[in-house]
């Protein structure tokens, strides 16, 4: 793929990709206003089919809640997202998450970020619909797919 300018461009550098294997909702959905308003942004909610959670797109990890329930990550085109694993997670204070990559790591969209506990985190009574949100689109008309059933690593958006 090339630029209009002549400058070559990786092949979906900028693609969004499923970060759990699960399936796949609406926003709109989600069992908390500040998510299905959209009050945080633009988005899709999963409902984790396993306990890894991985990178939703290629760029720079420049957030990571030391509780484990939340990260963000900058593309190189600006772009920021959000992954919220949970809701009301954050009280747990990072109970039942494995954080496996650090802030200001570079990573690739599937790579590993935090491993969570499902059994312990749902036995405590949390409900896991995981956010994947865009908190800064940069002016980027960025749309969302393939809702229902899905595999980790898919490209959704």
């Amino acid at each position: 793929m090339f630029s209009l300018f002549g400058k070559k461009s990786k092949e979906g550098e900028n693609d969004i990709v499923s970060i759990a294997k699960g399936r796949m909702f609406p926003l709109e959905e989600v069992k908390d206003e500040v998510f299905s308003k959209k009050m945080m942004g633009e988005g899709v909610a999963f409902e984790l089919g396993e306990d890894q959670v991985c990178a939703p797109a290629s760029g720079e990890l420049t957030a990571l809640f030391p509780t484990g329930h939340a990260f963000g990550i900058r593309r190189k085109d600006g772009v920021e997202l959000l992954v919220h694993i949970g809701i009301d997670t954050v009280e747990l204070s990072g109970e039942g998450f494995t954080i496996q990559a650090k802030q200001g790591d570079k990573v690739k969209a599937g790579d590993p970020i935090v491993k969570v506990d499902r059994a312990l985190v749902s036995g405590k009574g949390y409900d896991l619909s995981t956010m994947l949100l865009v908190t800064d689109p940069k002016d980027k008309d960025i749309q969302f797919t393939g809702y229902g059933e899905i595999e980790k690593g898919v490209k959704i958006g």
